[in-house]
């Protein structure tokens, strides 16, 4: 029996008890509703007094808030827990079991208790896919019955602010009725929706309109001086000493928060590189950049805590400063990202904690700038983050999928990752048979295929070296110029290793039955995914052998016709806006076959 997440103590006995065609269930007269609107996934039932197979009781025993005791024997199925949240999660755990059943449920035991308060997860939903609301629906459905508690959708410019239209003008953002649909659409699942709106970096799509360029660091972009970064044409961060950089935070809360019922707010203030490099160099020079960043972070502080909010920001800068967190609000929230499977955890978590602040850990789903993944990065990251998470007492635990340099990835590259972060929130350290929660909870898949594909879809990038931080070598072959590629230093047996492990498992999706709702279109976004893997294979080759115009004259139509794949496989699941400007990331590799550009 495959569970995810896995519990902390189950038990199997002799015997089985028959599943009911209708489900006699008993509730406590002061249950909260949505548990009982969480039941239809069982399938027919009636509420009954007595004489039922299904009691659903609220006992303060239980000692978490969200843990429940399920059993299953003789005289039916029992869920006990503390609140409604725990019977809800119960619920979830015998609506798997369900699933995995013919006629007859195992007898067992089960008690279980969560690792993490907060079990999250954050989607990028800025740069560029703005998923629609029936996608972002049945997503927050599948993440509740995996026992997430909390969603946040990271916002640069993808809310449609009344005052600030300009900015958003192209976008599809979500707008206020959306978002307070989406937050009723959690609260039934028990999940707390939060605003996370980024409020000092990642400014750009504010800070190229002229109503705004005033309010930059660096107006006409500068060279941040670092080799990871590079030259920026744009400007990237607000200027932090001028007085309408926060005047333009207190507008953006002003509307954007009255549409959530939380009070936890999420401000960002991640990779400010051009701090100190403009506007507030001065300031830097008299006062050091850990304090300049420090005194805004404290500023925006002031504007949650002012309207009743728990502030909540990224940690990778304060964390150069480790002098300076004992200066930080006592009840900010910290949250320490990282997306390496060797990524400190442990020091960070370790400096955060003894400091005596709240703090989240923050691994990735490695599918960004990848394609299809990085699956073993992504094992070992998630990993870290919940073992050491656990061991210094974080109060969180934050999955987070993002959409860099043009969000190519189709979602069905993030299920893994996401399943395994849910497992790892609730059970840090549990022993995880991957390809079977992949096949048997993720996917359904009635031939168990597509764990094991996916799986290793994932781990191509292993194929390629060099293995790169934050990208893999194949992704960075689709969108680097011939003389880049020419510097990675590929091997040409390894790119036709890569091809042949491409070619099988394209072969392979073909015998794959998921019967998730959406099964059909994860087998088309894993063919594209797959399709353009072997165009970046032949690039590389391409850039090897030197034979452009023998090689390029078929690489162009083969772009061409994966490029008109993948909007559809975009529209499929997401919003217009930022399309265009994810097509934009394809303009060197398809202009280095011919003359044709996209606008």
């Amino acid at each position: 029996m495959q569970l995810l997440p896995k519990p902390k103590s189950l038990q199997l006995a002799e015997g089985s008890y028959a599943l009911p065609k209708i489900w006699q269930i008993s509730l406590p007269t002061q249950l909260d509703q949505r548990v009982a609107a969480s039941l239809a996934a069982l399938g027919e039932y009636q509420i009954v007094e007595q004489a039922a197979n299904l009691v659903l009781k609220l006992d303060s025993s239980i000692a978490h808030a969200d843990g429940y005791r399920l059993q299953i024997a003789a005289d039916g199925v029992q869920i006990i827990a503390q609140t409604a949240a725990g019977l809800f999660y119960g619920l979830q755990t015998l609506r798997q079991i369900q699933q995995q059943s013919a006629e007859q449920l195992s007898y067992l035991l089960i008690d279980d208790v969560p690792d993490f308060v907060v079990r999250g997860f954050m989607l990028d939903i800025s740069r560029d896919k703005v998923p629609t609301i029936a996608t972002l629906y049945a997503l927050i459905d599948e993440l509740a019955s995996w026992k997430i508690n909390q969603i946040q959708l990271y916002i640069e410019h993808t809310f449609a602010y009344q005052n600030h239209p300009t900015v958003w003008a192209d976008a599809s953002p979500l707008t206020a009725e959306e978002v307070r649909a989406l937050d009723d659409f959690c609260l039934e699942r028990f999940i707390e929706l939060v605003p996370n709106q980024n409020c000092f970096g990642h400014m750009r799509r504010w800070l190229t309109k002229p109503a705004y360029r005033d309010l930059a660091e660096c107006p006409d972009g500068c060279d941040t001086g670092d080799p990871d970064w590079g030259y920026f044409e744009e400007p990237f961060t607000l200027a932090p000493e001028h007085p309408g950089s926060i005047e333009l935070v207190r507008s953006m809360l002003d509307e954007l928060l009255p549409n959530f019922r939380t009070r936890t707010l999420n401000v960002g203030c991640d990779e400010t590189v051009e701090l100190g490099l403009g506007a507030s160099a001065v300031a830097v020079a008299e006062r050091g950049k850990g304090r300049v960043y420090l005194e805004f972070l404290q500023k925006l502080y002031h504007e949650a805590h002012s309207r009743g909010y728990v502030m909540q920001f990224w940690s990778d800068i304060i964390l150069h400063y480790p002098e300076l967190v004992s200066e930080l609000p006592r009840d900010a929230e910290v949250l320490i990202w990282g997306y390496e499977s060797h990524h400190p955890f442990e020091e960070q978590a370790a400096t955060i904690a003894k400091a005596g602040l709240p703090f989240y850990v923050c691994p990735g789903t490695s599918s960004w700038n990848t394609i299809a993944g990085r699956t073993t990065n992504a094992l070992e990251n998630i990993a870290s983050a919940a073992k050491h998470g656990l061991n210094h007492g974080a109060k969180g635990f934050l999955m987070t999928d993002w959409g860099d340099n043009g969000h190519w990835q189709p979602l069905v590259t993030s299920y893994l990752g996401l399943a395994i972060g849910a497992a790892r929130a609730w059970n840090a350290l549990a022993e995880l048979d991957v390809v079977a929660l992949l096949d048997t909870v993720v996917f359904a898949d009635n031939n168990k295929v597509l764990g094991n594909l996916v799986y290793q879809l994932g781990d191509v990038y292993r194929a390629v070296p060099p293995l790169l931080h934050n990208t893999s070598s194949l992704f960075r072959i689709l969108q680097a110029n011939p003389a880049v590629i020419a510097e990675l230093n590929l091997d040409c047996e390894d790119l036709h290793n890569a091809d042949e492990i491409l070619l099988q498992l394209r072969n392979d999706l073909q015998t794959t039955k998921p019967q998730r709702a959406d099964g059909e279109l994860c087998q088309v976004e894993l063919a594209w995914a797959i399709d353009l893997l072997r165009h970046a294979v032949q690039r590389g080759l391409w850039v090897l052998d030197q034979q452009p115009s023998e090689v390029a004259s078929k690489l162009q139509p083969e772009i061409d016709a994966l490029i008109e794949r993948f909007q559809q496989v975009w529209l499929s699941r997401n919003r217009p806006g930022g399309l265009q400007d994810s097509l934009k990331h394809f303009a060197s590799l398809r202009d280095s076959y011919g003359e044709v550009r996209y606008a």
